[in-house]
Parts: C-alpha cells; sequence; structure tokens
C-alpha cells in the first residue's frame, strides 16, 4: 500500500441483514453495500487502490493514469484519480452507451476515446497509443490501470473480507465464548474477469490462516450465461476463452478470466471451497427487481445476478446442509448501468414470461 499521508479513494460500506431475503433463503442474509463506494462500485477497491499504491512510485513525475473499461472500472479509476488531484483517461469499446460516457466526463474523466468493437481492442489500443509509445522526456509519465488482473486491484478487493468479519456478528464456540473463526459460511459474489473474485478468495485464505474454522467456507462464484467465462474455464479443464459476450450482463464481460481466478477456483486455498454458478439474464434481471422492491437499491445485471442466487434455488444446491442459522453474505458489488427505466423495463419483460 501507498504512503499512510495519501487519502484512500475507497470507503468502508455497510454490511446489513435483509429480513426479507433471509426468509426467502431460510437462512441469515447479509447484504454488503458496495454499491456504495464513492464510483457507485466495487471497483473503487482494486482500482482505487491500484492509483493509490503507485502515486507514491513516480515521485518525479505527474502521473496520467489510463484505463480502458466499457464502464465501472473506467468511473472508478476517473474518481480515484480525481480525489487524489491526478489526471486519468478512459478508452472505451465503442459499444459503450452514451449515457456511460456522459457520466465518465462529468465525474471528471480528463479524456474519453472509443475505439474498437471490444474492450480487449480498446485495450490494445491503450497499450500502442499511450503507455508503450509516450514522450519519456515529459513532465507527466502515462501509467496503465488494468481494470482487474494485477495483485494490487486483488489486494484492493481483499480490503471486503477484513471488513466482513469485523461487522458480522461473532459467533460463539462449543463453550459458549466469543469465537474469532471468520463469521460467514458463504459468500455470494458475481464474476467477470476475476478481480473481485481473486481478492475474495486471497482475502479469506489469509483471514482462515490467521483464525480457521471447523468447516469450510463457500465462495458461491456466478456469472450469467453468455458471460460465463469462469464456467467455461472450469468446464474445459484449462484457461479458456469465449468466443464472444452474448450476455447482456456487459459488466461480466471478460471473454477470459485471469490465470490466478482459474487457479483459485480449480484448487481452492486450505478452508475455501469454490462453487461456480450460472444463471441466465433473466434470473440477474429478476434479482435487480427483487432489490429495488425489498431494498430500495438499484444495481446493475452484473450484480442483480448475485442477488437472486441468494434467495432462489441455486443457493439451497450449492449448500445442501442450509440451516435458519447459516449466514451468506451477498456482495452488493453495484453498478452505474442502471437507471429506474431500466429497471421498469427489466419488470414489463419478466411479467411478459422472459426466462
Amino acid at each position: 500500500m501507498s504512503s499512510p499521508d495519501i487519502k484512500k479513494p475507497w470507503i468502508e460500506t455497510p454490511l446489513i441483514e435483509s429480513a426479507s431475503f433471509s426468509k426467502a433463503a431460510g437462512c441469515r442474509i447479509f447484504l454488503k453495500l458496495d454499491l456504495l463506494q464513492p464510483s457507485g462500485s466495487f471497483k473503487s477497491r482494486g482500482v482505487g487502490n491500484f492509483i493509490h499504491s503507485n502515486l507514491k512510485s513516480h515521485p518525479t513525475k505527474r502521473p496520467h493514469f489510463w484505463i480502458s473499461s466499457g464502464g465501472n472500472a473506467g468511473l472508478a479509476a476517473v474518481v480515484a484519480s480525481r480525489d487524489l488531484n491526478c489526471k486519468c483517461s478512459v478508452v472505451v469499446p465503442h459499444s459503450t452507451k452514451p449515457f456511460m460516457i456522459t457520466k465518465l466526463q462529468e465525474e471528471g474523466a480528463t479524456e474519453v476515446i472509443q475505439h474498437g468493437a471490444s474492450w480487449f481492442e480498446a485495450d490494445t489500443h491503450l497499450r500502442e497509443a499511450y503507455i508503450n509509445n509516450q514522450d519519456v522526456n515529459g513532465e507527466e509519465v502515462n501509467v496503465y490501470v488494468p481494470p482487474f488482473d494485477h495483485p494490487l486491484v486483488w489486494e484492493g478487493a481483499s480490503s471486503m473480507i477484513d471488513e466482513i468479519a469485523k461487522q458480522l456478528p461473532p459467533r460463539q464456540n462449543s463453550q459458549g465464548l466469543e469465537s474469532d473463526a471468520f463469521p460467514a459460511d458463504c459468500v455470494i459474489a458475481s464474476v467477470g474477469g476475476g478481480g473481485l473474485f481473486n481478492g475474495l478468495v486471497g482475502g479469506l485464505e489469509k483471514c482462515l490462516k490467521d483464525s480457521p474454522r471447523d468447516s469450510n467456507v463457500r465462495v458461491l462464484a456466478v456469472e450469467t450465461n453468455g458471460a460465463h467465462a469462469l464456467s467455461h474455464s472450469l468446464n474445459e479443464g484449462k484457461l479458456s476463452s469465449l468466443d464472444a459476450i452474448t450476455s447482456q450482463a456487459t459488466s461480466l464481460g471478460a471473454l477470459r478470466v485471469s490465470s490466478r481466478t482459474f487457479d483459485l477456483a480449480s484448487k481452492p486455498p486450505s478452508g475455501v471451497e469454490v462453487k461456480s454458478i450460472v444463471c441466465s439474464d433473466a434470473d440477474a434481471a429478476r434479482g435487480v427487481v427483487r432489490l429495488a422492491d425489498e431494498a430500495r437499491l438499484q444495481v446493475e445485471l452484473a450484480c442483480g445476478v448475485s442477488v437472486e442466487v441468494a434467495v432462489g434455488k441455486e443457493l439451497r444446491k450449492a449448500m445442501p446442509d442450509l440451516n435458519p442459522e447459516t449466514r451468506v453474505v451477498v456482495v452488493v458489488c453495484g453498478g452505474s448501468n442502471i437507471s429506474s427505466e431500466i429497471i421498469a423495463g427489466y419488470r414489463e419483460k419478466l411479467a411478459a414470461g422472459w426466462q
């Protein structure tokens, strides 16, 4: 981490227990509200940590941060850079919606450049045009910000586990005394490129080394069909790419997860059990609508799918030993690609039979 005199560009977010979700699930459901991060998503942690950590690496030159993104990672980089008085430019594919480009500009992006049909093409252009080909004698240095595949990004995401361990009510041991074992039985989170997943599993590994449990902590890695890069690789038995992203949950739209993600999902550390779950876009929309109705919170499809897993049949399939005292934490990862109008559209489609 960078020096303590530089303010961290992310916050500790609340953890709340949902009575309505708990009743539907048959266990205790807690919501980790990372949609309340400064940028509107969990990306503030990982991307923010990368920027925060890199500021001290360029003491003689002003850093100008560059990131490729279709939305949330770019927004996190822009907000973190703005709050730390740095420049940040974003390269987005042509598929990025106009309102997201406007949002990036309004939040303070130095420049928003459109290039290519996919994130991969935008990222390649960014590296070639602005990172590999820059003036070494200039007063600024262009710094590439990885959206998900970097240890500093994972380290930032892992801070969520420390907060969850502190925020959940402590358990009692067999003697009736307060236990310091990790207090959740299961963590549910969406997987795109794998930055959040890597941070959560890495955070659990560290936490469980210090305070082991009698039983494994399950991590449910949730994707939508058509953006199921992790599930695809696990089924292939090797790190593999999807041919294309066909899901509407475009924030999950990495054709291939990071190699670290595949390794952790294939061979989790001691004390952690990983289960891959793939749902439909309609399931994700149901989660979005449910969260809006029950908790008055607006999130995009990439987040809604984890909410739906928590209250649907997938949770019980993944945890057949589920009981009323089982503690499940849902990472409400947020996302800015949402509005009340979009949610109303999902509601209409679901009412018309969207499956």
